[in-house]
C-alpha cells in the first residue's frame, strides 16, 4: 500500500511540474512544447484516477473483512 501512496506522491509532483512548465512556455511563445506538456498532464491525470480507484477498491476490500 505504500508503493501506491508514493506513486500517488509523484504523480501529484509531476502534474504540478507540468502545469508550471505548460505556464512557463506559453508565456514565452513555445507552443509546440506546450502542447507535449498537455498531453503529458492529461495522462498524468488518467494515471493518477485509475490509481485513486485501486486504491478505493482496496480500502473497500478491507473493510469487507
Amino acid at each position: 500500500m505504500g508503493k501506491k501512496f508514493a506513486l500517488n506522491i509523484f504523480y501529484n509532483l509531476a502534474i504540478i511540474l507540468a502545469i508550471f512548465g505548460l505556464v512557463w512556455c506559453y508565456n514565452n511563445g513555445k507552443y509546440l512544447p506546450a502542447g507535449f506538456l498537455v498531453g503529458v498532464a492529461c495522462c498524468l491525470f488518467y494515471f493518477k484516477y485509475q490509481l485513486t480507484k485501486e486504491i478505493r477498491k482496496s480500502f473497500k476490500e478491507k473493510d469487507q473483512k
